[in-house]
């Protein structure tokens, strides 16, 4: 049995289509990610599968349970953790965790093993008001109470947006802990770098999946030979690429232009001499290995074409 099987699930706000006929699986065990920016359907989808929303059409199952006819059901089996921070700020993190654990006729106690590596780090706060709390020490208490009751499915919406880098790397090895332990989860992101510590990713794109595959073989299947390209003035540098007849795409990253090109047409070493030409200073063109991103981004545009 499937952990969640979606079959072309739309639903709209308005005019506004925010889901377009999404299918795909999950197996029990995986860590699923849902990658995209924002409006490209993610939340909508988790809190459809969450049971907190209905789809105008298509179907959804939780373990086998139908999203709408057993929404009591999947709700007592799945741990669900908002994008926004949404405990009571009034409460202590140890208020917090019992309430929680009450509404699921379950106590701290019993779920302990389950929460005890994340607890520990937020355990000397245990008094503090949640609304005291720094970005990532709510973050941890978040997913302590999504955990309480022992849920077979974890769905985390957005969980390290507004998130230090450090917090980020700590919140998703708890992540590879929880799925040692059998849990399926299901965790959107806008960012891309993220997509490795996922079994399997679908890339969103307003409503709809580009594509559903594992990270490697996404970019195993990058189309293109890829350059990294530097060269001052940088912005003028892009137009430039992009106006170049063997240059496919070039798109910003960082303090250089990923540009993939027609290899067989060009060299790096060309490359380099015809910016020089063009009166660039400090040229560096370097063939690189592709990112999530790079392949988000070709997606987008085989997409468009």
């Amino acid at each position: 049995m499937k952990a969640l099987s979606v079959n072309n699930v739309s639903r709209s706000y308005g005019k506004v289509q925010a889901l377009k006929n999404v299918s795909f699986e999950v197996e029990q065990g995986e860590l699923f990610g849902l990658i995209g920016p924002d409006g490209a359907g993610k939340t909508t989808l988790i809190r459809i599968l969450a049971t907190l929303l209905l789809a105008d059409s298509g179907r959804a199952t939780v373990d086998g349970l139908d999203a709408v006819r057993d929404y009591r059901a999947i709700r007592r089996r799945v741990g669900y953790m908002p994008g926004r921070f949404s405990l009571y700020q009034d409460l202590s993190v140890e208020e917090n965790l019992n309430f929680f654990a009450s509404i699921f006729n379950a106590t701290v106690r019993e779920s302990y093993h389950l929460i005890q590596g994340i607890y520990r780090q937020i355990e000397p706060f245990k008094s503090r008001r949640a609304g005291k709390l720094s970005g990532g020490m709510k973050q941890k208490l978040a997913l302590c109470c999504a955990l309480i009751h022992k849920p077979s499915l974890l769905f985390l919406d957005e969980p390290t947006t507004g998130v230090d880098p450090v917090s980020r790397r700590e919140f998703w090895d708890m992540l590879a802990s929880l799925r040692q332990q059998g849990i399926t989860i299901v965790v959107s992101t806008p960012y891309m770098d993220e997509a490795l510590r996922c079994d399997r990713i679908a890339l969103m794109k307003e409503g709809g999946c580009l594509k559903i595959e594992t990270p490697q073989n996404i970019i195993r299947q990058f189309p293109h030979t890829l350059w990294s390209v530097q060269g001052d003035p940088m912005y003028r540098l892009l137009k430039d690429l992009r106006r170049h007849e063997d240059v496919i795409s070039s798109f910003a990253f960082g303090d250089a232009h990923h540009v993939a090109v027609r290899s067989e047409r060009i060299t790096t070493l060309q490359l380099e001499e015809n910016l020089k030409m063009l009166d660039y200073k400090n040229v560096e063109v370097k063939e690189i290995t592709p990112t999530v991103e790079d392949c988000y981004m070709q997606l987008t545009m085989d997409n468009e074409q």
